[in-house]
């Protein structure tokens, strides 16, 4: 890098302003000792007022000493892109605080103070720094564009010989002061040049806006371009509540709160438009190529490459609204959306660009972004940057510009205009209009179709229904070029898996494409990233119950775009910690917590799903992390509602959830509802009104339907007294329950129970009470043995199969008797063998009962074996749809068999069949 003498020698404007005064570089020399990015800007800035300038002339002076200095600490390689972006934003915005309450102050004088109309209180105006300055990178000669905001209209509180004005009146006057003070051209130049045409219809809009002005433009007239403007939106000036009332006004314009795809293709217009603009100017001035800002591979491209993930998943990810795009960057790179090797390249080349473009207007303080036409000038600049020669400026240049442009290419390129799976129409109707019902037949024939007449009245169907016939003709055309795409890729599809019906899969597919295809957003992600149709194409063809669930949940198809559903590991304790992140982002606003919890479970949920799919998991283990998954959005659930109970007495409840059933058991599936009691010590007063509310807002925010869905459905029944008890019980009064009162249906569902969140050493205590009961000794002779079988035979009155299909739950010698034989083992042995009230699952407690000599060993295993059988040939149901697990009776006939003989073994009087 340059050295300090540098500066001077090869800096116009630096020459310019020491020779006019000579005694500036002593100055100089006292700053260039300082990081200016952390100076006392008012301190110099007296010294420079010290003879009685006014600020106007006294901010110019103290602009140019900065700007100097800046010049010579970079040349002189004291300060990097960092100290030198972040000094001039810092003094940009206090330049505009000075000048602005030193105006402010003059207007009041003459017309009183501006007074909101509804509030009554006093008006400060927001300043708004947008674009670099609102990022905290702004350039060493760059304009800054400014937003002027008004909380409310009103009028000023005249006093005696005032004018009154409108507070819009009183705001503008302030406004165009301010840009006069900044931005009018004295004998020491301007402070900052000012661009007002980012405001609320541009220049032809009011020079300033109140709040309510600025919410309905952004609601009504915002376009996509501005939300690009606005995510960069900074309040320089202004209170604090009226910059948070600012705020909330502008994210929900900038950051929506699904994946919003569909901004690739708004940055690739207005990216197109920008380009078309900058290839005119350098046809009409060939001296003026080489534009690192707006050119092919420039500072821009970087700026949009950043911003896209912004606009993306900003709604969804509090993390990617930084202003930075230098941040902006690295958290991309941290969330895995682009790799820390593209992300580091693109930090690189940002950094060379935005040096280059400093050093191109050190020259002469001018805004430039261009190369010189002088050769000279070149040289200069590339002896600024270190480099020996124009000509290796001009190489490494393109090598970054190349890789920028590579980058963005792969990012915005137009993927509509084909592909290897696009399929061309013969013409633009072909599969809309049902009078080419033969050409479409023909067409699936030719693709290998099974079934091409039902594939063809399948498609025409769907496409004549009255929700595609009302979409615009935008979305119209994307959704038929998805449908294209979409029919080879079923025909392979189905040959890759060796099986499963196309026209099922077609069907499917047509009704995701149906359930999204209004919100544009989607087909936009479809359509920009191909690969992910073929992945979700897959999946339907894989599993009925996974296409209805993405089409219930689109969100997810962001979860496609990778291979984060194979390679993702399920980890609660990393999940936990998410979930206590985002759901204190959004503390106070129990809609959004509400929806945060449902949509961290659909992705995991999700991500095993695919894993499933793929046959990365066994069913034994899926339902394991299934079970934990549960488990750690019910303890979220607990902690979030608890902070919504306004009337809690202490901090950390004193509250149990205890888990039965399936989820007791960590057998949980993919739609499990959650059987669950709730308990509590605590000797408060309080404490049984206070727990019964979280108990009931608790279920509440498990089952209500939000727009992202529902968690879970709660079951209680299996608290004491069941539906007649009460909601929440102490443990002392459960363990009473337990002892004296409860049925022995009840104890069989004890077996099962386990603490699954809230305040561990109740956990511990239900632990404790549960081994008790189940450790007591029961006769051989008693009701044990009656009671499990009146027990099952109810089960049997209650859902009788009429069909010719053996159900694999309901039926004797299905999973339900192989859990009353273990439910009896344990209550009836576990006094002897304590061992058998651990939770270990069926499976394992079959071996033990065998290991113990309890049951016959070979017939233990066999009827082991069966229940594996069972969850296996259940969860395959489960995945194609099927609501009923019902298989033809003799595919597990021998199965069957082996359960009812142990039944009978055990209880000589087998339930009838």
């Amino acid at each position: 890098m340059s050295s300090p003498s540098v500066a001077p020698a090869v800096s116009r404007f630096y020459q310019r302003w020491l020779s006019a005064a000579p005694e500036r570089a002593a100055r100089i020399d006292e700053l260039a000792q300082l990081s200016l990015a952390e100076i006392d800007l008012a301190h110099y800035l007296r010294q420079e007022a010290a003879g009685g300038l006014p600020l106007v002339r006294a901010m110019r002076r103290l602009r140019n000493l900065l700007v100097c200095t800046l010049i010579r600490r970079d040349l002189g390689g004291q300060a990097n892109l960092a100290e030198v972006v972040s000094a001039m934003t810092r003094f940009a915005d206090f330049a505009i605080q000075q000048h602005l309450a030193e105006l402010h102050a003059e207007l009041v004088a003459a017309h009183g103070a501006p007074t909101g109309r509804d509030s009554g209180l006093p008006q400060q105006m927001m300043v708004l720094a947008m674009g670099k300055q609102g990022g905290g990178e702004l350039n060493v000669s760059s304009d800054i564009d400014l937003i002027f905001v008004y909380p409310e209209d009103g009028d000023t509180a005249a006093g005696p010989g005032q004018r009154g004005l409108s507070n819009h009146e009183f705001f503008v006057r302030l406004g165009k002061k301010l840009i006069a003070a900044l931005a009018e051209i004295t004998e020491d130049g301007y402070t900052f040049r000012v661009d007002m045409a980012l405001r609320p219809n541009g220049n032809s809009g009011p020079l300033a806006a109140s709040l309510g002005m600025v919410e309905n433009y952004l609601i009504v007239q915002g376009r996509e371009w501005e939300r690009y403007a606005w995510v960069k939106a900074r309040a320089v000036t202004g209170r604090a509540e009226d910059i948070a009332a600012l705020e909330a006004i502008v994210r929900p314009f900038c950051f929506r709160r699904y994946l919003d795809f569909g901004v690739i293709d708004a940055i690739r217009n207005m990216h197109a438009q920008i380009r078309a603009e900058v290839n005119r100017q350098e046809r009409l001035h060939p001296d003026r190529s080489n534009n690192v800002k707006l050119g092919r591979g420039g500072i821009r491209e970087i700026e949009f490459l950043a911003q896209v993930f912004q606009l993306i998943r900003g709604g969804r990810d509090a993390a990617l609204r930084d202003r930075s795009t230098r941040t902006t960057l690295r958290i991309i790179a941290e969330k895995g959306l682009l790799s820390h090797a593209i992300v580091y390249q693109l930090l690189a080349s940002y950094t060379f660009l935005r040096n280059l473009e400093h050093r191109l207007q050190y020259l002469d303080d001018a805004q430039t972004h261009t190369l010189p036409a002088s050769e000279a000038d070149r040289q200069t600049v590339a002896e600024m940057m270190g480099l020996p020669d124009a000509a290796t400026l001009l190489t490494q240049l393109e090598a970054h510009r190349q890789f920028v442009a590579g980058q963005f290419d792969e990012m915005f390129s137009d993927k509509t205009e084909g592909g290897d799976n696009d399929i061309e129409l013969q013409s633009s109707n072909e599969c809309a209009d049902p009078d080419n019902r033969e050409a479409l037949v023909a067409r699936f024939a030719a693709l290998g179709f099974d079934a091409p007449e039902d594939g063809a009245k399948r498609l025409i169907a769907t496409w004549q229904a009255p929700r595609l016939q009302s979409l615009p003709e935008a979305s119209r055309n994307r959704l038929q070029s998805l449908i294209n795409s979409a029919l080879p890729l079923i025909v392979q599809a189905a040959q890759e898996s060796r099986g499963g019906s196309q026209l099922a899969t077609l069907g499917r597919l047509l009704d995701f494409l149906e359930a999204i295809a209004r919100r544009a957003a989607y087909l936009s992600l479809l359509t920009e990233y191909p690969h992910t149709l073929a992945r979700v194409i897959r999946m339907v063809h894989a599993s009925g119950w996974a296409a209805q669930f993405l089409s219930q949940h689109p969100i997810l198809l962001d979860e496609l775009l990778d291979d984060r559903l194979r390679h993702a590991v399920f980890d609660p304790a990393a999940l936990a910690a998410e979930l206590d992140t985002q759901l204190a982002a959004a503390a106070g606003d129990t809609e959004r917590q509400m929806d945060i919890l449902r949509e961290v479970h659909h992705v995991q949920l999700f991500h095993l799903l695919a894993q499933d799919l793929a046959g990365d998991l066994t069913v034994e283990k899926l339902a394991d992390y299934l079970s934990a998954l549960a488990d750690t959005i019910v303890a979220a659930t607990l902690q979030a509602v608890w902070r919504t109970v306004a009337t809690r007495h202490r901090e950390v409840p004193l509250f149990t959830v205890i888990a039965y059933g399936k989820l007791g058991g960590k057998e949980l599936g993919y739609v499990s509802d959650l059987d669950v009691i709730f308990l509590y010590d605590d000797p408060d007063q309080e404490a049984p009104a206070q727990y019964a509310k979280l108990a009931q807002r608790f279920i509440t925010w498990m089952t209500s339907h939000t727009p992202a869905g529902i968690l879970f459905d709660i079951d209680t029944a299996l608290r004491p007294d069941g539906a007649s008890g009460m909601l929440v019980s102490s443990v002392a009064s459960f363990e009473k329950y337990q002892s004296n009162s409860a049925w022995v249906w009840e104890h069989q569902a004890l077996t099962r129970a386990r603490y699954c969140a809230g305040d561990a050493a109740i956990g511990q205590r239900f632990e404790q009470i549960r081994e008790a009961v189940l450790r007591k000794a029961r006769p051989a002779d008693g009701p044990l043995k009656p009671e499990v079988i009146a027990m099952r035979q109810r089960m049997m009155d209650a859902k009788p199969n009429h069909s010719a299909l053996f159900d694999l739950k309901q039926d004797p010698g299905g999973m339900i008797d192989i859990e009353f034989i273990v439910q009896f083992l344990v209550l009836q042995h576990a006094h002897r063998y304590p061992q058998l009230t651990a939770n270990y699952g069926n499976i394992a407690l079959l071996k033990m009962c065998a290991e113990l000599g309890l049951i016959d060993a070979a017939l233990a295993a066999s009827v082991a074996d069966a229940y594996r059988q069972y969850r296996k040939l259940q969860h395959q149901l489960r995945l194609q749809g099927q609501d009923l697990a019902r298989v033809d009776r003799a595919r597990v006939a021998p199965q069957a068999a082996q359960v009812r003989a142990l039944w009978d073994g055990l209880f000589g009087n087998p339930v009838a069949d």
